[in-house]
């Protein structure tokens, strides 16, 4: 039978403009085939990026979907070394879009959907496992295990649990893994030096997984179920694992082991884990306790979403709001609980299987047995085409009419039969699974949360933003679905008194009422920023106009990367003409816009702290290169065009390295080349030397000066030869001369951070080779490491740090760019990132591999706590500020259960970084 004959449903086209860009990239495709690729297309943004991307591979892959998806698996099984990042991801696309063509279209039931993605899961778990295992075997970091272990990762299981383990997995979903080592592969004496490898390899293999890179991600990795996951490792032995269950595990710990399923690594190691561990999930006698606790978890997490209260069909949380796919979840798995230690047959890790073994065996009826299993594969239905959309990792309905509408296009069907579908099937779920729990009676919190709302907001009404007759009616008509959507948070107390912030800093509020009454979404996006990061909340507040980008249709388009993103503020200052004022004041609104783009990506955790400190880095290069031809042009006016060879802009420290926070200044240095030219020829002619500085101050001005659109960026200096002693522009003559006859120790490892971002191309490559002689030039390496540990020491006495501070004190950020910048310098590589120097100083042998991965996994932790605390404070990390929402964002930033995890591991890691950095320091250069 072919394909086409295979298709029982297809969506409707919703964009026609994707739909046409499909069809032209598979003229292959015909009749059913082609509906099928244009529908999908056409209503969900991220399978038309697939399509596009993978069109020449999909032409076969739905000529045989089963025999595409065995081969794709092969290939991602078959990955080794430096081929499983990129190779991984490739697997994932391919059977991301396979999958879910074969859903819309009904080639696959559900089952074999979610079992295509679980058993990528499993191949590009065990490949990135099996990679990063090979290197510790290869090191000699692992005892006894030799190359012939490498197969079984020597010892060590991933243990697939929640949907993954039951072949379940949704379409846009964490991979929840519990990873542990078969202890008695070592012996007593070897069991410490296995456990630190092992760590090792689960930090990295989880890094390829779920870091996103130009080829996108595989699968976002959640490590949190293993026992005690803010105290222990993300690996630890087996044995030890069944001591907690054995002596303190809970009944929700019982319930998650009902999926648990060996995935990766050593499968045999794990199956015998998991059958020693029997006794504790399946309890010999009828456990009719397990509803209560089970009811009681229900509630929890009920309480701690949010999603308590009425029935909403907007927003609702198909997954975990009543009648959700998690109540048909714990329908089944709590009577699993209560009868499956005495009767294996009940022990199914799959939900639909479960329930009809249930209804086998007579715990259930038939009937509804039959109905659940229907409801539970429209739920899971609907979830994925919620996920598949846009690749996001949500279980929420639409919140716009235009929305729903293209989720009922994704579905092939109208959106009133939809809705009406939904809420029948919800209240239906609700009505058969409330009913089984025995719930307790609990105090309604709800007259309190009133008087709480009502105490905070009663000075509104004299607030500059609600004094107008107007904007107080147009605000009155978004309360209700403002504190409605508040009610459904984690803290709406606590976000109430964070969007009081926000209120009271807007000058006015009609527009932005007004924005917020045509575009519901934008209310969900300010509750999102209020409840966790309250600094970008008050910002908002004084910069409401960024909103203007979230609806202009880009804001979640690719990153344009730094030339796209030239090109564009460029554009925009070139359409201003002569207006330099104007110019100003568009560079500024353009940046806050870009700014709070990615401020909000990073919240949302579309984008991790390493991507959003590159992207802050794009805007800022982007703002100086722009501005910069326009400053000249206007200085020239005056005094003519530059003479001799014209400037350029090099940046250093952080604008240099190619990371910066959301509250970084930058640090420049301008040289030029008058090329014997001794003055300007203009209207008011300048020496060469002033005309420079005077170009260099005006450019400072444009940055820093404070116009009607506010500060484009603070500007630093004091990194040009002689710091503020010097003259702020400096000749490439004078450059070169300083930095070979006279420059200290810092000052070339500043160096080694040092971009060109703007300016004369020739003068550009002139200064780069200068930079490059420098930097290449032989250095005294005793003397280089001996000052190096000079500048450490005057550091930790300016700026120890504390508990908090991810930047100053041994082992932190700062430490680790010094000893970056020295093995740059020592090994004369141009690279400026931090990363990149780090491997320089790999590749000449003066780091070992093990070294070189503390530092680069110390660096990436405090890196992600400070761009975490520059987003949600502004400055220093607070954790009595922050917030719920702003420790919860913290947390899944840096991957720890809570920030006394976080500054333990903090401390933990620093400590470690900096023995390293004092062995290294203590050794020539090479010499490890």
């Amino acid at each position: 039978m072919t394909t086409e004959n295979r298709i029982t449903r297809l969506p409707r086209i919703y964009e026609s403009d994707r739909a046409a860009e499909a069809a032209a990239v598979t003229p292959w495709a015909s009749g059913a085939v082609s509906e099928l690729i244009t529908g999908a297309a056409s209503c969900a943004p991220y399978l038309h990026g697939l399509i596009l991307k993978e069109h020449a591979w999909l032409e076969g892959a739905l000529a045989d979907p089963e025999a595409a998806l065995a081969h794709t698996l092969a290939q991602t099984r078959a990955l080794t070394g430096g081929d499983v990042a990129a190779g991984t991801r490739q697997g994932k696309r391919r059977v991301a879009l396979l999958s879910a063509l074969c859903d819309l279209g009904g080639i696959w039931a559900l089952e074999n959907v979610t079992g295509a993605l679980s058993d990528l899961a499993d191949a590009a778990t065990h490949v990135a496992l099996r990679a990063e295992v090979a290197r510790e075997i290869a090191k000699g970091k692992l005892p006894g295990q030799v190359e012939a272990d490498i197969e079984t990762c020597g010892g060590m299981v991933a243990l697939a649990m929640g949907k993954h383990g039951a072949h379940e997995l949704n379409y846009s979903s964490d991979i929840d893994l519990i990873c542990l080592f078969d202890q008695d592969r070592f012996e007593a004496s070897d069991q410490m030096d296995a456990r630190a490898a092992f760590i090792r390899a689960t930090r990295r293999a989880m890094t390829t997984l779920s870091e996103p890179t130009g080829d996108g991600y595989v699968f976002r990795t959640d490590l949190r179920l293993r026992p005690n996951p803010s105290t222990t490792p993300v690996c630890f032995a087996m044995e030890a694992a069944e001591r907690y269950y054995e002596s303190v595990g809970r009944t929700w710990e019982r319930a998650a082991f009902i999926k648990a399923r060996p995935a990766a690594g050593d499968i045999h190691a794990g199956s015998r884990f998991l059958d020693d561990l029997s006794p504790f999930v399946w309890r010999r006698h009828l456990d009719f306790a397990a509803i209560e606790e089970i009811h009681d978890l229900r509630r929890k997490i009920r309480d701690h979403k949010g999603l308590g209260g009425d029935f909403h069909l907007e927003g609702h949380n198909v997954k975990l709001g009543q009648g959700g796919i998690r109540e048909i979840e714990f329908f089944a798995q709590t009577r699993q609980l209560i009868a499956g230690g005495r009767d294996r047959e009940l022990r199914e890790r799959g939900t639909i299987t479960a329930l009809a073994k249930l209804a086998q065996k007579a715990w259930i009826d038939a009937k509804t047995a039959q109905v659940l299993s229907d409801d539970y594969r429209a739920h899971r239905e609907l979830e994925h085409r919620l996920q598949m959309m846009r690749d996001q990792q949500t279980h929420s309905l639409p919140t716009t009419p235009d929305e729903f509408d293209r989720l009922a296009a994704l579905m092939g069907t109208d959106t009133d039969t939809l809705r009406a579908d939904v809420a029948q099937r919800t209240e239906r779920v609700d009505a058969m699974t409330e009913a089984f729990f025995a719930p307790t009676t609990a105090p309604s919190p709800q007259v309190k949360r009133e008087n709480d709302f009502a105490q905070i907001t009663a000075e509104w009404h004299t607030y500059p933003c609600l004094r107008s007759e107007r904007a107080q009616t147009i605000f009155d008509r978004l309360k209700p679905a403002l504190f409605s959507r508040l009610e459904k948070l984690d803290n709406p107390v606590e976000t109430l008194t964070h969007l009081d912030g926000f209120m009271r800093g807007l000058p006015a509020g009609v527009q932005l009422f007004s924005l917020f009454d045509a575009n519901p979404p934008l209310v969900d996006l300010l509750l999102d920023v209020a409840s966790t990061a309250p600094h970008l909340a008050r910002y908002l507040s004084q910069n409401s106009g960024v909103l203007d980008a979230v609806i202009g249709g880009d804001f979640f388009s690719p990153w344009p990367g730094v030339a796209g993103l030239t090109a564009a503020l460029g554009a925009q200052l070139e359409a201003a003409q002569d207006d330099y004022e104007k110019k100003l004041d568009l560079s500024r609104r353009w940046s806050k816009e870009w700014h709070f783009r990615v401020g909000v990506h990073h919240l949302r955790d579309l984008i991790g702290a390493d991507e959003a400190g590159r992207q802050y880095c794009d805007i800022a290069r982007a703002c100086v290169a722009a501005l910069y031809p326009q400053v000249v042009a206007e200085f020239a006016r005056k005094h003519g065009p530059p003479p001799g060879l014209g400037a350029m802009v090099l940046a250093m420290g952080s604008l240099g390295a190619g990371r910066l926070t959301a509250a970084s200044d930058l640090d420049m240095i301008v040289i030029y080349n008058a090329d014997g030219v001794e003055a300007s020829d203009g209207r008011r002619p300048l020496p060469a030397r002033t005309y420079y500085s005077r170009l260099t101050q005006a450019l400072i001005t444009a940055m820093t000066t404070q116009t009607a659109e506010g500060k484009l960026y603070e500007v630093d200096m004091r990194l040009r030869p002689s710091g503020n002693q010097g003259p702020v522009a400096t000749s490439l003559q004078s450059f070169e001369r300083y930095q070979r006859d006279e420059a200290w120790v810092w000052e070339h490892l500043a160096l080694t951070r040092a971009t060109p971002v703007a300016g004369d191309d020739a003068l550009v490559v002139a200064v780069e080779k200068v930079r490059a002689s420098v930097l290449g030039a032989p250095k005294d390496d005793a003397h280089v490491r001996h000052e190096t540990n000079a500048m450490r020491l005057r550091l930790s006495e300016v700026k120890p740090g504390d508990r908090w501070d991810p930047k100053n004190g041994a082992g932190r950020m700062m430490d680790i760019e010094l000893i970056a910048e020295t093995a740059a310098l020592l090994s004369a590589t141009m690279d400026s990132d931090v990363y990149a120097q780090i491997a320089a100083g790999q590749r000449a042998g003066w780091f070992t591999d093990e070294e070189a991965a503390t530092l680069g996994e110390t660096y990436r932790l405090m890196w992600r706590m400070q761009s975490g605390a520059r987003l949600l404070t502004g400055e220093k990390l607070d954790p009595d500020t922050i917030g719920a929402g702003g420790r919860g964002f913290l947390a899944r930033s840096t991957g720890t259960a809570s920030l006394d995890a976080l500054a333990d591991l903090a401390a933990t890691q620093a400590a470690q970084a900096a023995k390293v950095i004092d062995l290294v320091l203590d050794r020539p250069f090479g010499a490890p």
